[in-house]
């Protein structure tokens, strides 16, 4: 009732569309487990279709309509279907996943259907990751509403310190970045090529705090409660290479178009070395489009899948040089992809292709101006200061994971606590009541 309740406050009416693909994929487990042959692939259609039917009329209706619109004035005709006005529901591409990832485990036979109507609901409507992940899937968390939950002081501490450090990011970093950010790229037509870099790297960070950060808050959420979410983003900052950055980006996304699309495509593939490729060029700009109706969504997901591609094959013409180490190699690999994912993330943020290219060609033109910082000094100062904060700590969690930020008497650790309270202290005021980035999707 709670995760209900939770859902509605948003828009009470859009309980029923989620109530509704509840009802289809709760029946469609079940016939699937009992059912043979074809059969059992006809209930799984019926189950995807419902899913995918939905979040396409609902998020993808008017991006459809619109290009059909532009293609039919290239022969004159117009065309007599018109955009529809409503609000996309919330959360609806993450609980849209995560029921159709239950009807394809029920299906390879990797989950039993659940008879227990209400243990499913939760399921797909578990508060802490229904409106923004992680997309869950059936094996790691259904089980664990059948469990006994017991009060554990160590359990509920762990589960504060996720959520604290969930805020920072959110409060602290994402936001504070996010005044400059939302500056600059209102109006990129009136900035230099150096400041639409910085808002771009701005931007990088601000979007991974910002949705890592409410992952964290869902995950350490859960854990207070009981329950064990799986982890969605793993330091991609500090990745070693394209490939090993998008791995650690949204993980449960990742996962989720790998297992259900890649893997699937894979086999029919037979080693064949081009189609592989493509089929990773494929997946991630699916994963463009799932993160919005917008062109630039899909040149984003296309650029991230070519970075990887480009890797692949080139990765073993590049190999450490006998005077070079593997530090070095490793340093390089982590520091060479963050320029080029920032420029990349500008399909992400700019609100149309237009807007996109100058912003490319002004950055790569190095397009001359003054540097316009947008907001007052003192906040370029302090998403500077945040972003260093951001970056030590997890610089340590990623090279010396050993050490507790949390919780550690060690003189470092402590007099790292105190900063972190004082950049709360004075960055208090970041918070404004925006709303995740990708609330959205």
């Amino acid at each position: 009732m709670s995760s209900c309740y939770f859902y509605m406050s948003f828009l009470p009416i859009y309980i029923l569309v989620l109530g509704f693909t509840i009802v289809i994929d709760y029946f469609a487990g079940i016939f699937i487990e009992k059912s043979e042959g074809r059969k059992r692939k006809l209930f799984l259609w019926l189950s995807i279709i419902t899913n995918v039917g939905i979040l396409g009329f609902f998020k993808y209706f008017n991006f459809i309509n619109d290009n059909i619109t532009i293609l039919l004035k290239l022969f004159n005709f117009t065309n007599p279907v018109q955009d529809l006005s409503f609000i996309l529901p919330i959360g609806l591409s993450f609980h849209t996943f995560q029921a159709m990832s239950y009807t394809i485990e029920v299906y390879r036979g990797n989950q039993k259907s659940e008879r227990n109507f209400g243990i499913y609901a939760l399921y797909v409507m578990f508060y802490p990751q229904l409106v923004a992940g992680p997309i869950e899937r059936p094996q790691n968390i259904i089980h664990q509403f059948y469990e006994l939950k017991k009060f554990e002081y160590e359990r509920v501490v762990a589960g504060l310190k996720i959520i604290l450090w969930g805020f920072f990011k959110k409060l602290v970093v994402a936001d504070r970045l996010g005044i400059y950010v939302n500056t600059v790229f209102a109006n990129p037509y009136h900035h230099s090529g150096l400041t639409l870099f910085t808002a771009s790297m701005f931007f990088y960070v601000q979007i991974y705090c910002d949705f890592s950060g409410y992952s964290d808050i869902a995950i350490g959420s859960a854990k207070v409660m009981g329950y064990n979410l799986m982890e969605n983003f793993k330091r991609p900052l500090f990745g070693r290479s394209f490939a090993d950055k998008w791995y650690r980006w949204h993980i449960s996304l990742y996962t989720w178009f790998r297992d259900y699309v890649y893997q699937p495509l894979a086999k029919r593939a037979r080693r064949n070395r081009f189609k592989l490729l493509s089929y990773v060029v494929l997946i991630f700009t699916l994963s463009g489009f799932w993160h919005g109706a917008n062109w630039t969504f899909i040149l984003w997901g296309m650029s991230a899948g070519l970075s990887i591609v480009i890797e692949r094959i080139y990765k073993d013409k590049v190999r450490p040089h006998k005077y070079i180490s593997k530090r070095w190699m490793t340093f390089w690999g982590t520091l060479i992809p963050f320029p080029i994912g920032c420029i990349m993330l500008v399909f992400f943020r700019a609100p149309s292709l237009t807007d996109a290219m100058h912003i490319l060609s002004s950055i790569v033109t190095f397009k001359s101006g003054h540097f316009f910082k947008g907001t007052p000094p003192i906040n370029f100062y302090y998403c500077l200061i945040a972003m260093g904060m951001l970056f030590m700590v997890e610089y340590v969690q990623e090279y010396y994971p050993k050490i507790k930020f949390i919780g550690n008497n060690s003189v470092v650790i402590r007099y790292t606590s105190y900063v972190l309270a004082i950049l709360i202290i004075l960055m208090i005021g970041v918070f404004n009541g925006g709303q995740f980035i990708y609330f959205q999707f």
